[in-house]
């Protein structure tokens, strides 16, 4: 079954010029927003949606860019349709999300603990969950920054997406031989990159790899680098992708 993919930013933590890399994923007439970033209210505005037509929210780490939205989006769905929404993020983030991001600012008398707020579906790294009928993700942890936990996912076993992660070419070649077709990746242009996959080292990659590689979550000079991506090709912001 194909999803369709928009891409609702697809900048670094530090582009202006491009929203957050947060996708919204479409199937079956479900919706599935793909990280919540501090842009993503504007960016989701601007797209024509709302917070209450989403039917799960899906988390991959804790940093603003991915998680920056989700205080507002919370607070709309409590006090304006008095509804939780389902949240799917790995159980080892539950509670960092909570006591280390969430907390100080939304702790209100009779709101004072994540499930407060959202219906909390915890995910089991590497266990297959189907979030709506016809869309199942499994949780890979990847490498991103040392020891803060991070993860990216296969979907429907034929479209990775990375969170944030550094470049692990063997992961690369084992999903390709594992007959993904589709990798959505996050890509820092110029060097150095330490907690990011390269430019320079995504070029490395060998051919029938590259042509499934779509670059996305990088810096406002993204433009300098049109036809220099080898055979990979760049996500583009707003764009609709049928996976």
């Amino acid at each position: 079954m194909y999803l369709n993919i928009q891409m609702l930013g697809t900048g670094s933590a530090f582009a202006k010029k491009y929203y957050n890399n947060n996708a919204l994923i479409e199937i079956s007439n479900k919706k599935i927003l793909l990280d919540c970033g501090i842009t993503l209210p504007l960016a989701l505005h601007q797209a024509g949606y709302q917070f209450d037509q989403l039917d799960a929210i899906l988390i991959s780490h804790i940093h603003g860019d991915h998680i920056g939205g989700l205080e507002e989006l919370a607070f709309q769905m409590l006090f304006r349709t008095n509804r939780k929404p389902k949240l799917y993020i790995a159980s080892d983030l539950v509670e960092p999300l909570w006591e280390h991001t969430l907390r100080g600012s939304m702790t209100q008398q009779e709101h004072h603990k994540l499930e407060h707020y959202f219906d909390v579906h915890p995910l089991i790294a590497n266990e297959p969950t189907e979030i709506v009928p016809g869309f199942t993700v499994t949780a890979m942890q990847t490498l991103h920054i040392p020891g803060k936990s991070s993860y990216s996912f296969i979907i429907n076993d034929h479209f990775f997406y990375s969170a944030d992660m550094q470049f692990n070419a063997p992961l690369l070649t084992q999903l390709h031989e594992q007959g993904v077709q589709t990798i959505f990746h996050d890509c820092q242009l110029e060097e150095p990159s330490p907690v990011h996959a390269s430019l320079n080292e995504l070029l490395t990659l060998p051919e029938e790899i590259q042509r499934k590689v779509w670059l996305m979550h990088y810096g406002d000079s993204m433009d300098d680098f049109r036809g220099n991506t080898g055979l990979m090709q760049i996500v583009e912001q707003g764009t609709r992708y049928l996976i």
